[in-house]
């Protein structure tokens, strides 16, 4: 029988000891999970930039009146009733669209760039020694843009600067999750790949509970009562304070972002350069990539078709937690606070449902479970969409959709990891992300034409639902089980 000396332990390993990665390396079952828990914690750690930049906390700042002109900010008091407010006002509300505009604009022309370049960035990485470090050197400029957000003070001026570092933090932050997918291969085997792509996606939404509840509780609750300051030590806020509050909770997330990066550079070494596969430069990588195309429509368009359909039910999904905390304040009731409560609890069912999707996963099969939770979406919106509009009732659908978001994302994760033959992870999974962002657009589009055409805030739901659907009738003649694709390249 064969053995095999790993330098952790100095001892031998029998072969029956060993795993065998889906990239073809050879560990101890133990450093297997060692390695696959330091990959997961960076979940933890993006979810910094995901839950607390992107959407619940940095987003809705820039968004907010005090990055509006103050004399339009004014006119928002409704001069017929002493101390109201009419938030309709035409100036007010041309002034919140023109933030709102250089925001999606700046965001769409982040999409944009990663759509050109991940796939060459990826495929780049195959083959050259330096996914980790691509991960690395993408991860930081990400964290940079986070620590720069500091500096974002409340005033009409730094709106362009702040929409900005959004904007490029989400570039480098995608560019970053390219090879951070790709390296899935590297700490799974083909048996737990579901689980530890599934914990990882678990351990994400955990991780933003946990900040969430320190944020809120240090940065974002008031338990002063009319005492000036904000959080438990009463941190400085409002346009009076230059809101401290919000630009040090963003620093706290880049510190929390930066402690759960560092396990996955110390424990997952840089993937070897397989066997055949060839290193290419970044220009070349484009026609690399033609070629992978015209190959897989050739030979494998079940593949394709797999990356049109997650494409665009993940469309869809990302809808979900983008217009839920608006659905919230704006048709449900909620207050700034109970988003924020909302928020945690959405994040906590998603993460149970992500956790229990792995094993799932890896007994039915990543098909199984990405259909079976678009239906559970689809039955769950369409009873949200006929009830009322009381609070218990979006607290119990809504946490129930959320429930089945996190296994959908797994899922398709571990469905592309199953595919994609190795030494091709950051080029397919560059598509993945390339696909991704060419669909980012059909949810938004179909939310607003439902608003337009239905003229209630409620109502661009049904534009989500249909996004869903679109993605589920893809789907359904996917192969649940399917060989490694052969790249004849």
């Amino acid at each position: 029988m064969s053995t095999s000396t790993t330098p952790e332990h100095g001892k031998p390993d029998t072969a029956s000891d060993l795993l065998t990665t889906q990239d073809g390396e050879q560990i101890p079952a133990k450093e297997q999970r060692r390695r696959a828990f330091a990959w997961q914690l960076y979940d933890v750690g993006n979810s910094a930039f995901q839950a607390v930049v992107v959407t619940f906390v940095f987003a809705t700042y820039l968004a907010s009146d005090f990055f509006l002109d103050p004399a339009v900010v004014a006119q928002k008091v409704d001069p017929d009733l002493v101390s109201a407010t009419n938030p309709q006002n035409p100036a007010y509300l041309a002034a919140q669209a023109g933030s709102q505009q250089i925001m999606s604009g700046l965001d769409l022309a982040a999409a944009i760039i990663v759509a050109v370049i991940a796939p060459a960035l990826g495929r780049s990485a195959d083959g050259s020694k330096k996914r980790k470090l691509f991960l690395a050197l993408f991860s930081g400029i990400t964290i940079a843009c986070m620590l720069a957000m500091f500096f974002v003070f409340p005033d009409a001026k730094f709106l362009l600067f702040g929409a900005a570092l959004l904007a490029l933090g989400k570039v480098f932050s995608d560019l970053a999750e390219v090879n951070y997918n790709a390296m899935l291969s590297q700490v799974s085997t083909k048996d737990n790949v579901g689980r530890v792509s599934g914990t990882g996606w678990g351990l994400g939404y955990i991780g933003s509970i946990v900040l969430l509840l320190v944020l809120l509780v240090l940065f974002l609750q008031d338990f002063n009562g009319d005492a000036p300051g904000i959080g438990i030590f009463g941190v400085p806020d409002g346009l009076e304070g230059q809101a401290l509050n919000i630009r040090l909770a963003v620093v706290v997330a880049a510190l929390w972002f930066i402690s759960f990066v560092i396990p996955l550079l110390r424990r997952v070494p840089e993937a070897d350069a397989p066997a055949g596969v060839k290193r290419v430069g970044f220009f070349k990588a484009y026609g690399e990539l033609w070629k992978t195309l015209v190959w897989l429509w050739k030979n494998d368009r079940k593949l394709l078709q797999f990356l049109l359909s997650s494409a665009i039910f993940r469309d869809g999904l990302g809808a979900i937690f983008a217009w839920g905390a608006v659905l919230a304040s704006q048709v449900y009731g909620f207050s700034g606070s109970e988003v924020i409560y909302f928020a945690v609890a959405a994040n906590l069912a998603a993460g149970f449902g992500t956790l229990i999707s792995g094993y799932l996963d890896d007994k039915f099969g990543p098909k199984t479970v990405i259909i079976a939770s678009l239906v559970c979406l689809l039955v769950a919106g369409v009873v949200l969409m006929s009830t009322g509009n009381g609070k218990t009732v979006f607290w119990v659908l809504g946490l129930i959709l959320c429930l089945f978001v996190g296994p959908v994302q797994s899922a398709s994760r571990s469905y592309l990891s199953r595919a994609v033959p190795t030494g091709h992870e950051g080029e397919i999974f560059g598509l993945y992300a390339t696909t991704g962002r060419a669909a980012g657009w059909i949810a938004n589009l179909l939310y607003f034409a439902f608003i337009t055409w239905l003229m209630q805030p409620k109502a661009g739901v049904w534009g989500i639902l249909i996004t869903l659907a679109i993605g589920l009738a893809i789907m359904l003649t996917v192969p649940a089980k399917r060989p490694v694709a052969k790249l004849d390249q």
